[in-house]
């Protein structure tokens, strides 16, 4: 809820409205606004950074804090904890989204906060990330002054969203997402809440079927509240909530992925990763996350193109052709048949055999080139295709190395040798670096012998 007053609201531009006291309004508000927390004893969860001991808990009660950044998964209470910092010390609160607002509301609301100080303005900004930079520089001045205090909410990481300058004026506080039992203890409370909740429908649901609603909402509260007050408006008149009601209702949810932000890379990692580390329940696991989450086929399929050299390489050659072909599946076939190439090639690639052989080899070679003198390519490997390249002797004495016996003739390649590929020991490279070992050895023979074949 805002925390505000009448006189501010005709003077501050985005000034939440008190809320109006009549039952039959706040009847028609969805049941998550309705249930909204109004002081701190009710906020759900987080009490890493909402205990009484937690430095966040004393400086709200203290009326101390400067301006703050919630960053945290959707549902996990970062408005309602702007909103409640804002009753908890009397401020005005105004409140805006950076989808909707524009750079004069911004304007606005700053120039009034300056006129009138003992306002006490809390600036809550939804979806902060969406500020351009232009807008978040527009907020420094006021805030570094303490014109107005800023709580910016996002579910981005403000670290690549949040400009700096802002950042640094700013304490960041993550907010976690809710457990299933706190969810579960939540939505109880609003099915018994006569008041705010739906207590006067006197509508019985098990809490076996409040912790299936809680699990399914995947941390997010809101959308637990949302599905509870569904599921209860459908239920019949002092009737209950059925497993087999609940059942209808899960085939039509979406599990909460926001494939444009932090799901998508931290989902992302967590699939290569599982890969890489072998676990194929969990690379599963974390691919149907991302098909149910909406996530582009091609981008899954590019990330395992690249894992099949990053992480698998020579110990299995065969993986890098299994993932382009998975590529070319996903363009062909589309969704949701080409789920099912996804799933074999991570499957292939989760229970292949590991080498990182290739990145590091490519890594050292690029080393070698920006820390050392680049090297000259020998005279004996120079083109020779020109009656000029040859009367200047490249390519004399170029030893062709399918006339020696296992194509080792001996010769070198580099005019200064490089240690830059050491071969792994599993899979298929396993005999590779026996047979590089043997090339050596075949290698420092020949030249023992001056180069001549026996």
């Amino acid at each position: 809820m805002s925390a505000s007053s009448s006189d501010s609201q005709a003077k501050l531009p985005g000034l939440a409205p008190e809320e109006r006291s009549e039952p039959e309004s706040l009847r028609r508000r969805p049941l998550a606004a309705r249930m909204r927390p109004t002081k701190l004893s009710e906020m759900v969860g987080q009490q890493a950074v909402l205990s009484p001991d937690s430095f966040l808990f004393r400086l709200i009660k203290n009326d101390q804090f400067g301006s703050l950044i919630f960053y945290g998964p959707p549902g996990c209470g970062k408005t309602t904890l702007a909103e409640v910092i804002a009753a908890e010390t009397k401020s005005t609160v105004v409140r805006v989204n950076a989808v909707l607002s524009g750079t004069p509301e911004i304007r606005e609301i700053l120039a009034d906060a300056r006129h009138r100080p003992e306002a006490k303005i809390l600036l809550v900004v939804d979806e902060i990330h969406r500020f351009n930079k232009a807008q978040q520089d527009l907020l420094l001045p006021d805030v570094e002054a303490g014109v107005i205090r800023l709580i910016g909410c996002t579910t981005h990481n403000p670290g690549l969203y949040v400009i700096p300058a802002l950042l640094s004026r700013s304490h960041l506080i993550r907010l976690e997402p809710l457990s299933g039992k706190e969810i579960a203890q939540f939505l109880r409370r609003a099915l018994e809440d006569e008041t705010r909740g739906l207590g006067s429908l006197r509508i019985k649901v098990s809490d076996q079927i409040l912790t299936q609603i809680a699990e399914m909402s995947s941390g997010d509260c809101r959308r637990a509240l949302n599905s509870l007050e569904t599921l209860v408006l459908a239920a019949p008149v002092l009737g209950s909530v059925t497993e087999e009601a609940l059942a209808q209702f899960a085939k039509e949810r979406r599990i909460r992925y926001d494939d444009g932000g932090d799901d998508h890379y931290d989902t992302a990692s967590a699939y290569i990763k599982s890969i890489r580390g072998g676990d194929p329940d969990a690379a599963l696991y974390w691919l149907a996350v991302m098909l149910e989450g909406g996530e582009e086929p091609r981008f899954i399929a590019r990330r395992l193109v690249i894992l099949a050299s990053e992480d698998i390489g020579l110990a299995d050659s065969r993986a890098l052709g299994l993932a382009v072909a998975t590529f070319q599946a996903c363009e062909m076939i589309g969704q949701p048949e080409c789920e099912l190439n996804l799933a074999h090639a991570t499957l292939f690639l989760a229970l292949s055999p590991k080498s990182n052989s290739a990145t590091t080899g490519l890594a050292a070679a690029k080393n070698a080139v920006q820390s050392q003198p680049r090297l000259e390519v020998p005279l004996h490997l120079k083109d020779s295709h020109t009656a000029l390249a040859k009367r200047l002797g490249q390519g004399e004495n170029y030893l062709y190395s399918h006339e020696f016996p296992e194509a080792i003739s001996g010769q070198d390649y580099l005019t200064k040798p490089l240690a830059l590929y050491t071969p792994g020991m599993a899979g298929a490279e396993a005999p590779i670096a026996e047979r590089l070992a043997h090339w050596k050895k075949l290698k420092a023979a020949l030249k023992d012998r001056g180069g001549r074949r026996e």
